[in-house]
């Protein structure tokens, strides 16, 4: 259970370094390697623990619209995750950052999407 933990985080922190990366609206600030490392995996740990606590009631409550949508609207979800990841960091302060909702976290929800798919097929349950 907590090796899965582990894992887990790996994979958020690896799909977030990357949507940063590849998006200039999301960042994890200036400084040394070894300050972005921590700030990307103290992200992924709040990520993780966002994506476990709210989002299932965020999809609950927003299940007509999923449904309406054909499960396009899971993106909108998980942008609205990013989005709040990117507040609490920042009340933590934290240096990650997301701009713009609709560019930044849509797009970018949807990097951490893909990307934690493609990893998650490597991890073995």
């Amino acid at each position: 259970m907590l090796l899965n933990f582990a894992l887990q985080t790996v994979i958020n922190a690896v799909a977030l370094w990357v949507a940063a990366w590849a998006l200039p609206g999301i960042s994890f600030g200036e400084g040394r390697t070894g300050n972005i490392f921590w700030t990307v995996v103290l992200v992924a740990l709040i990520f993780g623990i966002v994506n476990a606590f709210i989002r299932p009631v965020a999809k609950l409550l927003s299940m007509p619209f999923i449904i309406l949508t054909l499960g396009l609207f899971v993106f909108i979800v998980n942008a609205l995750m990013l989005e709040l990841t990117s507040w609490l960091a920042g009340k933590l302060d934290l240096a990650f950052h997301v701009d713009h909702f609709f560019w930044d976290a849509v797009f970018g929800a949807l990097i951490v999407t893909f990307v934690s798919m493609i990893l998650s097929f490597v991890k073995s349950d």
